[in-house]
């Protein structure tokens, strides 16, 4: 089904009947991708004295509990409330959920033992665009990146001037295919965060970093529309489903 999408005086023509899904699911497996020194997720049949909430247990429907954490099981969108002591709702900061989207693609480059991304990557790779949504591919995009374990493992991330660039341009969404835009263990500096919601400052509450998608190789780069689905969790973060549209 095509339409047609007017934004900021502008007509794009999209097809809503060819998504182009870049989440990662949450599943009961030990391979599901994770994060953060947790166990991996249950999705497993609640129990209650005699009850197994399971059809083939003998129940009239599946009736299942799921234990998980957001930030390390699967993609997800947070809000300023990861790192802020008020905890800010993602279900009450994210109020539109339809945006023009830049995807790029990106090296991480070698820098003091560490991979990471570079306020000059970003503005050649941009080339003077500024997108309401920037998606970023990381190179080697292998599929292994589905089911990676992560912890201890140093992944690449991002600068703090690189964020601040972004935040200057008006990027307002942001999605990654890491765990985190941040160092894995920074002893809780949290810069690239803190530069994106511009928190020592007038923060941002609307803007949203989204990590741990996949974005598959037969997606080139270029300009799209996002459709960022979030459950609708009162919590900092939720897991999430960006769907891309290309732009015809």
């Amino acid at each position: 089904m095509k339409t047609t999408i007017t934004h900021n005086a502008n007509e794009y023509k999209i097809d809503l009947s060819k998504p182009l899904d870049i989440s990662i699911p949450i599943t009961n497996k030990d391979d599901n991708v994770n994060a953060w020194y947790i166990d991996a997720p249950k999705i497993e049949p609640h129990r209650e004295k005699d009850f197994v909430g399971s059809i083939p247990a003998g129940a009239s429907t599946n009736f299942y509990d799921i234990s998980f954490n957001p930030h390390a099981h699967g993609t997800h969108t947070e809000c300023v409330g990861h790192i802020s002591a008020a905890h800010q709702s993602i279900n009450q900061h994210l109020k539109q959920f339809f945006f023009l989207a830049e995807v790029i693609t990106i090296t991480p480059s070698k820098e003091k033992g560490d991979l990471v991304i570079t306020k000059d990557q970003f503005q050649k790779l941009l080339g003077g665009k500024t997108p309401k949504a920037l998606v970023i591919r990381t190179l080697p995009n292998l599929a292994l990146k589905l089911n990676r374990q992560y912890s201890h493992t140093n992944p690449p991330y991002i600068l703090e001037d690189a964020m601040v660039l972004l935040k200057d341009l008006g990027v307002e969404h942001l999605l990654i295919d890491l765990p985190s835009v941040d160092k894995e263990k920074d002893d809780g500096k949290l810069l690239a965060h803190k530069a994106f919601w511009n928190f020592n400052s007038e923060v941002r509450l609307n803007a949203t970093i989204t990590e741990f998608i996949y974005v598959p190789d037969s997606i080139t780069d270029g300009s799209y529309f996002v459709n960022l689905q979030v459950a609708p969790f009162e919590n900092d973060a939720s897991p999430s489903r960006p769907v891309l549209y290309k732009i015809e």
